[in-house]
């Protein structure tokens, strides 16, 4: 049997700059922000795996971002909103209902 090749996603191999360009432009400062500080490690400590770990998650947030910018952006609003209320975003469900409802 043979397996199917595991898919990457678009962004699976974007540089940095590539990264940046497919942010909203919100985000770009906080992306320079990481990249920098996983840059500074990696020069000090001669280790790339804080810098690698960095830019696979905002290649995927690239990913997220650019296959609907607009969720995107409701996401951002939904988190700042809910950092600076307290408020759960609308149709949330918790985790014990949640569990519940798939049977765990």
């Amino acid at each position: 049997m043979t397996m199917a090749p595991i898919r990457q996603h678009p962004f699976a191999e974007a540089t940095p700059a590539e990264i940046r360009a497919a942010l909203l432009p919100e985000e770009q400062p906080i992306f320079d922000r990481e990249y920098g500080n996983a840059l500074d490690v990696a020069r000090s400590s001669f280790l790339l795996h804080e810098l690698n770990n960095t830019l696979e998650v905002w290649r995927r947030i690239a990913w997220t971002t650019q296959e609907d910018p607009a969720a995107h952006r409701r996401m951002l609003d939904q988190v700042e909103h809910a950092v600076r209320t307290g408020e759960k975003p609308p149709g949330t469900v918790p985790w014990t209902e949640l569990k519940a409802r798939l049977g765990l």
